[in-house]
């Protein structure tokens, strides 16, 4: 049991490992200045090609669940991260990001029932802390817009991942999968049209491949993974491993970019990952019935969708 729930972690933690490649990819592959249409190119072909290969469409009220879903961990979601990339530093971003787990844990304990713990509170705060060694630098520079569009961000990427827990869907993972990727894609298409504008040069053969593998490898794979991991672990434990996402961006761009690593950055790695392993920690019986409990009455055909909706 213990080996399989450390096996549901690991593969897990591919998603946001993944994701911490994605700055490499963007500045060495793709055009400059067209972080929607990177998005869009992301999410949009591989939610189809999900949604190809189970040949399932969503059904009953999963028809705005998806939408919602899809906007929350996606549409939206990227949008925001759009505008507090634009007016703060990246390490500001990726700081105030690192919050992501103190409000999981808020709504898991609102909306699950979930116990939160001094030692899942403090596990946080520190993790904020070595994100913030990791990417932060003093004279960074604060933007009201950019630090609210930053922490909606946090907001919303969270809510989506305890609603992902709390409607769990009937179909099969990918399909669930590719219907939030599509939902997310045609909410970020008309809002990258209007902002970026169609591309002005053909693209190059090093575009194309940089689109290839956010697409294939950064969300259809990595998407996958990461609600997998939702449907099996709490949402707490899941979005802790979010904080791999700059520990990795920071160690692509030491190994791959030549950029240096300063002792503070090194503490700080040390403190996420220890954070990390606080996090994964064995919970109480208890989280784990509720945890159970929660699925089995979102699959029972008696849930009153009302009652759901009541729940936010």
């Amino acid at each position: 049991m213990l080996s399989n729930r450390l096996g549901t972690v690991l593969v897990t933690a591919l998603a946001p490992m993944i994701w911490g490649t994605t700055y490499f990819v963007t500045t060495q592959l793709l055009p400059p200045g067209r972080p929607l249409l990177a998005g869009v190119l992301r999410a949009l072909p591989a939610g189809i090609l999900l949604v190809a290969l189970t040949r399932r469409l969503p059904q009953g009220s999963w028809w705005w669940r998806a939408f919602v879903l899809g906007a929350l961990n996606i549409g939206v979601f990227f949008a925001l991260l759009f505008v507090a990339a634009y007016r703060l530093p990246g390490g500001v971003a990726a700081t105030l990001g690192s919050l992501q787990p103190l409000v999981v844990m808020g709504l898991s304990a609102a909306w699950l029932g979930e116990r939160m713990s001094l030692r899942k509170v403090g596990a946080a705060a520190a993790g904020v802390v070595g994100v913030a060694l990791l990417v932060l630098r003093a004279n960074a520079q604060l933007d009201a817009i950019g630090i609210a569009a930053a922490l909606g961000g946090t907001i919303v990427m969270g809510t989506g991942v305890v609603l992902s827990k709390r409607w769990t869907s009937p179909a099969p993972l990918l399909a669930t999968t590719g219907w939030q990727l599509i939902a997310g894609g045609l909410l970020l298409l008309p809002v990258a049209l209007l902002v970026e504008g169609l591309p002005s040069k053909a693209l190059t053969a090093s575009n194309v491949a940089g689109y290839a593998y956010l697409s294939t490898v950064g969300a259809a794979l990595a998407y996958a993974l990461w609600f997998r991991g939702i449907r099996a672990l709490s949402p707490t434990q899941v979005t802790f491993l979010g904080l791999l996402s700059p520990t990795v961006a920071t160690a692509v761009g030491w190994l791959a970019l030549g950029q240096s690593l300063t002792a503070a950055q090194v503490l700080g790695a040390v403190i996420v990952l220890a954070s990390l392993v606080v996090a994964q920690l064995r919970q109480r019986e208890r989280d784990e019935v509720v945890a159970r409990r929660t699925v089995e009455e979102d699959a029972s055909p008696r849930r009153d969708e009302h009652e759901l909706l009541s729940a936010r």
